[in-house]
């Protein structure tokens, strides 16, 4: 993992939480296939889903900064984006030690690297996206999983799932602005067992999604039937049993089942060895699960 001397990642956390919220730029030539459904602009305590905002918490200004270090080091043709859901399969922490050991069995050798960061919404990642995490990256490939934090932030309504679709259209244009030769793959929502009231909510988000892909250059996959029984209510062994929202393995390897057929038709298959950067995770963590080893 990447570490920057104490001194200097407090002052940069102390400054970086001084930071206002900049506005959205107005990306040309980035739009997606249709606009995002109209509705009502009630937002979420920290405003519109589609205009960026700040995690102020020094833990999450800290991740930032190693994952600024982490897109710095090159070597990635696969950029992972999302929040939790993302982040927990390419850690490096130790709690997460099965789940990088399968997205090691999965990815190695294509040059995945995850830019996850847990408890994000689609405002989060749009300023992280707005300050430097993808940069000169030059992913091949963007997967993106994003919106399940939103959702949990607003009440339950056909209203909310609009303002969720433009938060997340707003991340697919940024990409677009930021890698316009990468191929997204866009992920739709998995379904949250912990507060049921929001599964049709999700369902109509994941609807508002398809118009969003043209099949080339964004692609949409969606794996929830092999997820979740068609009342949205989850297969047993498929999300953590004590929060019935985070996946378990062997949801994230029907994850990894839809996507490996489009990164071998965009990348060919996987080589003998892998050049992205080793995964960074929790600052907060005292313990970190050490790199499996190279095949």
């Amino acid at each position: 993992m990447f570490a920057f001397p104490p001194w200097r990642a407090v002052l940069r956390a102390a400054c970086l939480a001084l930071l206002l919220t900049l506005p959205a730029s107005n990306f040309a030539g980035a739009q997606t296939n249709a606009p995002a459904p109209r509705g009502p602009r009630r937002g979420s305590p920290l405003g519109p889903a589609d205009q960026p905002r700040p995690r102020s918490d020094p833990n999450s200004l800290l991740a930032h900064e190693q994952l600024l270090a982490k897109a710095k080091q090159g070597g990635i043709d696969i950029y992972f984006e999302g929040d939790s859901i993302t982040r927990r399969w390419g850690t490096s922490d130790a709690a997460y030690r099965e789940l990088y050991a399968n997205w090691r069995s999965n990815f190695f050798g294509w040059n995945a690297a995850d830019f996850g960061w847990g408890a994000d919404l689609t405002q989060n990642i749009l300023w992280r996206l707005d300050h430097g995490e993808l940069d000169g990256v030059h992913p091949k490939i963007i997967v993106l999983l994003a919106g399940i934090n939103n959702v949990g932030s607003l009440p339950p309504t056909d209203e909310s799932a609009a303002e969720v679709t433009r938060g997340i259209q707003a991340i697919l244009e940024r990409c677009r602005a930021k890698a316009p030769d990468a191929v997204i793959v866009l992920t739709a929502l998995f379904p949250r067992n912990d507060r049921m009231e929001y599964v049709p909510v999700i369902q109509r988000i994941n609807q508002n999604l398809i118009p969003l892909a043209d099949g080339k250059r964004i692609r949409l996959i969606n794996v929830n039937d092999q997820l979740a029984d068609p009342s949205g209510k989850l297969f047993p062994g498929m999300v953590n049993a004590r929060d019935q929202l985070h996946p378990n393995v062997s949801a994230y390897q029907i994850w990894a089942d839809a996507l490996k057929p489009i990164f071998t038709e965009l990348l060919g298959p996987p080589a003998a060895t892998d050049h992205a950067p080793p995964p960074t995770g929790d600052p907060s963590a005292k313990t970190a699960a050490p790199p499996a080893p190279a095949k």
